[in-house]
């Protein structure tokens, strides 16, 4: 599309007006709005008649916010520790005492130095503390001897309950 003279016009004329870009390249046909916006720009039509200004909206009213209701709602209970939890406490310390090794015999006990892969990895005391050492007993597979292999290596509750669940299953259809 080529901008004659006649174009040319009927764009000034519309510009002039007040028109959109969008509304003159409609009213040409074949012409973009970015084209229009071009040629206004290279022909100096920068003022406009009647420049558009926004339409001024009323402001908008905000919600009135809900009423609390008082009347029938429940207070949050606080939770304490109850006698039951204090059983489970109790229980798992018992538990961790029995499955806590035999402490380690004099000079079993390894350093960073004289560990071994075939030595369990333990760590014993406070790694600051100058005498901390490592378990050193033999381990049969896997880092630590079966003492600590124990208390690392626990089963997850949830996997206990599906094995049991699936052997309980298993019972019941065999």
């Amino acid at each position: 599309m080529s901008w004659t003279e006649d174009r040319v016009d009927v764009l000034k004329k519309l510009w002039a007006e007040g028109h959109s870009a969008s509304q003159i390249a409609k009213q040409l046909g074949g012409v973009t709005r970015n084209a229009v916006i071009g040629k206004v720009h290279r022909l100096g039509l920068s003022g406009r008649a009647t420049p558009s200004r926004p339409v001024k909206r009323p402001p908008r009213l905000a919600r009135p916010k809900p009423q609390l209701q008082t009347e029938g709602t429940v207070q949050a209970q606080t939770s304490s520790p109850t006698d039951e939890n204090r059983i489970r406490r109790s229980d798992q310390q018992a538990i961790l005492s029995a499955l806590a090794p035999a402490p380690v015999a004099d000079g079993e006990a390894a350093t960073i130095l004289t560990l071994r892969d075939s030595m369990c990895k333990w760590p014993i005391g406070d790694p600051a503390d100058p005498q901390f050492a490592f378990c050193g007993r033999k381990s049969d597979c896997g880092p630590y001897c079966a003492e600590h292999a124990k208390v690392a290596f626990q089963p997850q509750r949830k996997r206990e309950r599906k094995r049991e669940d699936e052997q309980e299953a298993r019972k019941i259809a065999g």
